[in-house]
């Protein structure tokens, strides 16, 4: 199965740029999507059947333009769940999974800390969707998380380490991202790709994509029983439709 995440940074937006060409070059078995700024009846949903995703679920944020995930599929899925039934979390469409046979795919976006509310709200929400997990994990072992995470886990996974007291590095969300992973994921970029310092996103300002001054703030977290299974993951930043670019996992199942 091959799953790839993508924050789109407005999924209309990103169509006006070439998304579905090249979603039919890219061709997973599933894509994650996240920040899609829009409600389904505001797309064309035709345009996904025919590039082969007959399967496309969405849960938008109730505020119009903001937020929002999608997973489309051309496998059948055999539950969706969509949000985590926490008000707090589900408001704003951050949480959608989608169950197949042997393996569950979630397409997540966690919040940004822009300010001090939005950072509380994001800390919040860290420990709640922990929580979350380890009782899904229960019913649901075999996990793949994928999605916008907003933070960056090592200095290895920032172009400039120095920056500890910006929302994305700061030591309580670097913890947090850690004790996750201990909890029972496996960060399959990094399982893959050791001593890889590579990005996934980097800021519209002083031309950071150009030169590579980017975060690695996307992660396809796998779930500990899947780890022999993790055949492939890639980090797909000649994908120019965001400010984030993709990444892939590939699980053999």
């Amino acid at each position: 199965m091959k799953i790839i995440s993508y924050n789109v940074n407005g999924i209309r937006a990103a169509i006006n740029k070439g998304f579905i060409d090249w979603l039919k070059s890219a061709n997973p078995d599933v894509i994650c999507l996240q920040e899609i700024k829009a409600q389904k009846e505001q797309l064309d949903i035709d345009v996904f059947v025919e590039a082969g995703y007959k399967y496309n679920y969405w849960f938008s944020a109730q505020k119009k333009g903001y937020s929002g995930v999608a997973i489309l599929s051309k496998i059948e899925p055999n539950h969706i769940e969509y949000g985590t039934g926490i008000e707090s979390m589900d408001f704003e469409g951050r949480n959608l999974r989608a169950d197949f046979n042997d393996v569950s795919v979630m397409s997540l976006y966690l919040p940004s800390g822009t300010n001090d509310a939005r950072l509380n709200h994001k800390l919040e929400y860290m420990d709640m969707f922990q929580d979350y997990i380890n009782n899904l994990k229960k019913d649901v072992p075999n996990l793949v998380i994928c999605g916008d995470y907003n933070i960056c886990h090592e200095e290895i996974d920032i172009h400039n380490p120095k920056m500890k007291g910006v929302s994305g590095f700061l030591p309580v969300e670097r913890e947090w991202i850690g004790n996750f992973i201990d909890s029972g994921f496996i960060d399959s970029f990094r399982y893959l790709n050791t001593e890889t310092q590579q990005y996934s996103w980097w800021s519209y300002r002083a031309n950071a994509r150009a030169n590579n001054k980017g975060w690695r703030l996307d992660y396809a977290m796998v779930a500990e029983p899947l780890q022999e299974k993790i055949k492939r993951a890639v980090i797909l930043s000649e994908a120019v439709h965001s400010d984030h670019c993709p990444i892939l996992v590939e699980i053999d199942n």
